[in-house]
């Protein structure tokens, strides 16, 4: 995408400009406002894969982003294309790629790091802060007929090239091969596109040492709190609590397994009232709170309901400021850790959903195709939430 204020209709012609390859997307071009135009494709180099999208989920950030055009400092200042919850099909691949082949169903992890910083050379590589993310200004997203990736890995001893910021905008959206994986044949590419919202919950698990002796809460029953029950289930944790404001939200949560589902308040004064319910829902220590909404009074109830030398996992964004009673917790010993996406996770995802130890299927409540109708009534659904989980885009 060039600079300088461009309209969408001049900013999809400049894409269209750069390839050989026609291919329609989702683009974002203000708020409230979704349009699907020609998005071209860059040639394929050694080390790129060229994937056919199959499947594509709708997740909350892409509804921030569509109501807003920003979240916190990620403004969306010139038109994007949305979507980073993919699963596709290999078309091409590059001469270097050795490990995938064309007709190969992948599931893609949408970030790509430096691998040059002390982040990803300590291994923490979703902490780079020259991370280039799908759908997260000003990088494209995969809400698209084909995207195209490429390896971004630029050590001095080998031949291959890493993303540069211009590679990475506009029509060269670049994504690397070893950021493909391969589904086995009884994980259906809705599954591989799950894999992303899904590792958010296993890094949560990993963060917080989530284990078979481990009581875990889970505050939030929305997507990602769901998928954390999942995962805290998938971790071996005997007893799983959560809960939420909405009595639906609460009752698929009992049907994916949790123990017990509470239903609170929204009024920051039953703090107290609700953590004598929530621990004798749990009918023991709660060891583990997992607080998948992200705001003061979940963040407060989280931290007075587990147990001394406890932990509380930040896993949801709902506030950027709260007020919460950081010196009970201290005096407890309770750790606070948080998370930031995922790291390491899509081939665990993906092992969990082969072997049956998870299945996201339930989770997805909504399917559309990719026509504009299409696209405007799944964000309109994924936007109201209420009976819907997981919007999902078939390609």
């Amino acid at each position: 995408m060039g600079k300088g204020g461009k309209g969408a209709e001049a900013a999809a012609a400049a894409v269209a400009g750069a390839g050989e390859e026609e291919n329609m997307a989702a683009w974002l071009v203000a708020k409230n406002t979704l349009k699907i135009m020609p998005f071209k494709l860059p040639p394929v180099g050694p080390y790129d894969v060229r994937v056919r999208m199959k499947a594509v989920g709708i997740c909350g950030s892409d509804v921030h982003y569509l109501r807003e055009m920003r979240i916190a400092h990620f403004v969306v200042k010139e038109p994007m294309v949305i979507g980073h919850e993919c699963a596709g099909v290999i078309e091409e691949v590059g001469s270097g790629v050795t490990h995938l082949a064309v007709g190969d169903r992948v599931a893609l992890e949408p970030g790509i790091s430096c691998w040059r910083c002390r982040h990803c050379k300590g291994g923490r590589y979703n902490l780079c802060e020259d991370m280039k993310f799908f759908a997260t200004p000003p990088v494209h997203g995969s809400l698209a007929n084909q995207a195209s990736k490429s390896i971004h890995l630029d050590f001095d001893f080998s031949p291959r090239r890493r993303c540069n910021a211009d590679q990475c905008r506009g029509t060269q959206i670049v994504h690397p091969g070893d950021l493909c994986f391969k589904l086995p044949e009884n994980v259906s590419l809705e599954e591989g596109a799950m894999c992303e919202p899904l590792s958010v919950g296993v890094h949560a698990c990993r963060r917080a040492d989530v284990g078979p002796e481990t009581g875990v809460l889970i505050m939030g029953a929305g997507p990602i709190g769901l998928v954390t029950l999942l995962a805290a289930r998938a971790f071996g944790a005997p007893r799983v609590v959560i809960v939420d404001v909405d009595e639906h939200r609460l009752s698929v949560a009992r049907s994916l397994g949790a123990d017990a589902a509470v239903r609170v308040s929204a009024r920051a004064e039953d703090v107290g009232e609700e953590v004598e319910r929530i621990r004798a829902a749990m009918g023991g220590d709660i060891d583990v709170s997992l607080d998948c909404a992200g705001f003061s009074k979940t963040v407060a109830t989280a931290l007075e309901a587990t147990r001394g030398g406890g932990k509380v996992c930040l896993v949801g964004m709902g506030h950027n400021e709260m007020t919460v009673p950081l010196t009970s917790a201290a005096i407890r010993e309770v750790d606070v850790v948080g998370i930031f996406r995922y790291k390491d996770t899509w081939p665990l995802c993906i092992e969990f959903l082969r072997s049956g130890k998870i299945d996201v299927k339930p989770l997805i409540t909504h399917r559309f195709g990719f026509s504009q109708e299409d696209v405007e009534a799944a964000f309109e659904v994924s936007a109201r939430g209420r009976d819907a989980i997981k919007v999902m885009f078939n390609l």
